[in-house]
């Protein structure tokens, strides 16, 4: 498949029931009708998905975490063309797993992700995941863009098997309702999992806060450099109506907890920020929605005492999005400094 072969029609479709299913309706219809939708599709929304996954590997990358040497099993749930569990072998080397399993309710979804990651990866065992069974290997769970298809009794067993998994790396679009519902399932975890990411911390979620309702948390991942001046992609986002510079997405990355201590710990996160979405820019500060382990609170980082900085984060807002402040001891809602930290 390349941009030539593009089928409109067929995008279009899918867009529509993308839409439907995004607004808590169901399709009405199967995403896929045959393996020419699915290649269509990975080659335009799913590349846009893995843009976001690229955001999410590399903070972890530069956190210093890497999936659990012991997990030689890399699980997708929800797969659609196989793209985040691509994403992932990429990252993290396909030495470090033995097997790839791959489930989706369609079946043309989990043949097609499995032929293109024997293409990828052939070295790799390649097997569909049944569900009938239970892992009989350590693994880790990858799940992608799932969160606002599911009723209730599909996302109990999600969790139930995200349970039985030694990590968990689960990002889903970047909008108030799915990153709420992260929220909730890193709410239930916590007590046997490690919060490896995005949080800095492993308290509760300070978005539950009375007065933080409006709040959600999300970041931007970038495009590719120049892919405003890729003629296929100015099209592609033309007629699907989408914003190429907007990849807002949430994640969610946990680990199970080692009973007799834990293992080598990413890099040590105390007194780190994150901030939530982007800084909104006035004309003499920037107010930012920071997220530590004190909870969700509105910053203000003022131009005049810190140029350098504030126009570095002018320049490159929230990327990444761990940062140290200093802050005035008499106004502690005001930054007076900061660096990044991660």
């Amino acid at each position: 498949m390349d941009w030539t072969q593009l089928d409109w029609q067929a995008l279009d479709r899918l867009r529509g029931n993308f839409l439907r299913s995004g607004d808590g309706a169901a399709a009405g219809e199967p995403y896929w009708r045959s393996r020419a939708d699915l290649a269509n599709y990975d080659l335009t929304y799913a590349e846009r998905i893995g843009w976001k996954w690229d955001a999410v590997l590399s903070e972890l990358r530069r956190r210093g975490w890497a999936p659990p040497a012991q997990a030689r099993v890399l699980l997708d749930w929800g797969c659609g063309s196989g793209v985040a569990s691509r994403r992932v072998l990429g990252a993290f080397d396909v030495e470090n797993f033995d097997t790839l399993l791959l489930w989706d309710y369609s079946p043309l979804a989990r043949d097609y992700a499995a032929e293109v990651a024997r293409r990828d990866f052939p070295k790799l065992e390649i097997a569909e995941f049944t569900g009938a069974s239970p892992v009989s290997a350590s693994f880790v769970l990858v799940v992608s863009h799932v969160i606002n298809e599911l009723p209730p009794p599909a996302l109990g067993e999600l969790l139930a098997l995200a349970r039985r998994a030694e990590a968990v790396i689960w990002v889903e679009p970047g909008t108030h309702a799915d990153s709420r519902a992260l929220v909730a399932v890193r709410e239930q975890f916590r007590e046997s999992f490690r919060i490896v990411a995005p949080c800095t911390h492993g308290a509760a979620c300070g978005l539950l806060a009375a007065g933080n309702e409006r709040h959600w948390c999300h970041n931007f991942a970038e495009p590719p450099p120049n892919i405003h001046a890729n003629s296929n992609w100015v099209k592609f986002g033309k007629r699907a109506g989408i914003d190429l510079r907007s990849l807002p997405y949430s994640f969610l990355v946990l680990e199970k907890k080692c009973e007799g201590g834990a293992r080598h710990e990413a890099r040590e996160l105390s007194g780190v920020s994150r901030i939530i979405g982007r800084p909104r820019f006035h004309k003499a500060h920037a107010s930012i929605c920071n997220c530590d382990v004190n909870g969700v609170s509105e910053l203000a980082l003022y131009k005049r005492g810190a140029p350098a900085f504030f126009k570095k984060l002018e320049r490159e807002p929230a990327h990444p999005p761990l940062y140290a402040w200093e802050r005035d001891v008499a106004a502690p809602e005001r930054i007076v400094a900061g660096r990044v930290a991660g």
